[in-house]
């Protein structure tokens, strides 16, 4: 599971830190379990899910990428996993692929300053027996107590409880994602052609949002208002539009006044 949440920064961090974790660090198990260090700011994502999926591949068929990825940083400390992990070229290159275009300024190289919205991803999941809370900003992963994989669903949910509750009163800005077995795997066990049939529509769709995430539409925007505006001055039309344009705004700006009238007379 992937816990998202607001992160706090100032005297609302400091409060937090304050309140004592239910959990306890576990550094040892950085030896036996995959612990990356997160060393790049804008990864957390992609490193919490790749903290479930590189600890269940007894249960998960992972590929070669990333089982050489594993296997390769293995008997590192979780600072140089963390250099690894975002040293590889292909992690890199599917993480990058899901960006969204900037054209003024790279989320790479810009810093974050306390003004800013910041989201952090954690993985919860059992491993070994035991339910670990893995964040590349701690030092080591925590442990939540003895957890088999059955018990999981019902074991993680007073956990994420206990961790909402050390934010300040009214914070709602919480998110969880389930990490799940792909539908798709057993539709085509038991021939459900009309799961398989939703699930493909589905991910073509995800592909179109994608695209279109990545793209960057501001210089094409531009190009296209130039265009009209140059359209409507050789037409001897543009004084006429803009004029048209001031009194739609003006109609409409006076419906939406005369409306919150009526609705306060009402009151």
């Amino acid at each position: 599971m992937i816990f998202l949440f607001k992160y706090l920064t100032g005297a609302d961090a400091q409060k937090q830190k304050e309140i004592p974790s239910d959990g306890k660090p576990d550094p040892a198990a950085s030896e036996q379990i995959f612990f990356a260090a997160q060393t790049i700011q804008n990864a957390c994502g992609t490193q919490a899910l790749l903290s479930v999926l590189l600890n269940q591949d007894d249960k998960i068929n992972i590929g070669p990428t990333l089982k050489e990825f594993k296997d390769f940083t293995g008997l590192l400390p979780p600072d140089l996993r963390g250099e690894c992990l975002s040293n590889s070229e292909q992690i890199r290159d599917t993480h990058n692929g899901f960006a969204r275009s900037s054209p003024f300024v790279s989320e790479e190289q810009r810093m974050a300053t306390e003004d800013d919205e910041l989201y952090h991803f954690i993985a919860y999941t059992p491993i070994n027996g035991i339910l670990y809370e893995l964040d590349g900003l701690n030092a080591a992963p925590i442990s939540h107590g003895a957890c088999s994989f059955e018990e999981f669903p019902e074991k993680v949910i007073p956990v994420v409880q206990r961790r909402m509750q050390r934010f300040p009163l009214g914070e709602i800005r919480f998110n969880l994602i389930a990490m799940i077995r792909d539908p798709r795997v057993q539709a085509r066990e038991i021939g459900d052609q009309e799961t398989l049939h939703r699930e493909k529509r589905k991910r073509a769709e995800w592909m179109w949002e994608n695209a279109l995430r990545r793209h960057n539409f501001v210089g094409f925007t531009g190009e296209l208002l130039k265009a009209v505006v140059s359209r409507k001055v050789k037409e001897g039309g543009y004084g006429e539009w803009v004029n048209e344009a001031k009194e739609r705004t003006r109609k409409r700006v006076e419906d939406r006044r005369q409306k919150g009238h009526d609705s306060g007379d009402e009151d």
